[in-house]
């Protein structure tokens, strides 16, 4: 039987780590997009927030190579966060940013990984992805597709479509059990040399194998600001405190 939400969140130690170390090419932007003012708020702000009013313990965040400073004097102090214990730099790739604050946690028996990058995460995509990784030991926050995917050939062809039907769009956090993705971690950083296109910290999981990754209920409005027209969906959505709003369940 799972563990039932309530009952068990208080009973085991939870820590999250929030990556902030992209470079956000696609913003077009001098300012990496983490820092651009959203709402009248760094757009980073918006996830530690989530974070810090949540059920987890702990917090690290990941900021890019030289930016700790910056991040503690321009986000941090203003922020009064209670729960960050550790600001450390991130690598070249994601999972080396990742790998970073996995080793920076101090003590937890499940671990949320969130891209700074969607600020519209709410309480209840967090508390789905903590109750997933006490029932699964692995999850991933995710909607299903709306639209028909198409799988390309090599000169740009449709060569085959994809049944929508069993397609999800994946978002974070992802949740784990700790032991299992720091395991994973040591395993995919030793032989890194052939990890190419690791994208998601599932797909690390997948990699080492031993555990399924179950998906959980994430929200079509928790969005990865990648580009400018996504800083104008992000700001009309926060605009409408959508994090705050029922959620309309998908197929779950």
């Amino acid at each position: 039987m799972g563990v039932r939400m309530g009952e068990s969140l208080g009973q085991a130690r939870t820590g999250a780590i929030v990556l902030a170390g992209g470079k956000g090419k696609r913003m077009n932007s001098k300012v990496q997009k983490q820092y651009l003012m959203l709402a009248g708020k760094p757009l980073i702000v918006y996830s530690l927030e989530a974070f810090e009013q949540s059920p987890v313990d702990e917090i690290v965040l990941v900021a890019g190579e030289g930016e700790k400073d910056y991040v503690r004097r321009n986000i941090l102090e203003p922020g009064r966060f209670q729960k960050i214990t550790a600001v450390v730099e991130g690598g070249k790739e994601r999972y080396h940013s990742v790998y970073a604050g996995l080793q920076a946690l101090k003590s937890c028996d499940y671990v949320l990984i969130h891209d700074g990058a969607r600020p519209l995460v709410s309480n209840e995509i967090i508390c789905r992805t903590i109750r997933g990784a006490m029932d699964y030991k692995a999850c991933a926050a995710g909607v299903p597709v709306k639209d028909t995917i198409k799988e390309a050939d090599d000169s740009g062809f449709t060569s085959k479509t994809l049944d929508r039907g069993r397609l999800w769009q994946i978002q974070t956090p992802q949740a784990f059990a700790y032991p299992l993705i720091r395991e994973a971690y040591d395993w995919i950083m030793e032989r890194e040399s052939r990890q190419i296109g690791i994208t998601d910290d599932a797909m690390v999981l997948e990699s080492y194998g031993g555990c399924p990754v179950r998906l959980v209920e994430g929200s079509y409005t928790n969005l990865k600001v990648t580009t400018p027209e996504d800083m104008v969906v992000a700001g009309a959505l926060l605009e409408r405190d959508v994090t705050k709003m029922p959620e309309m369940s998908g197929r779950f």
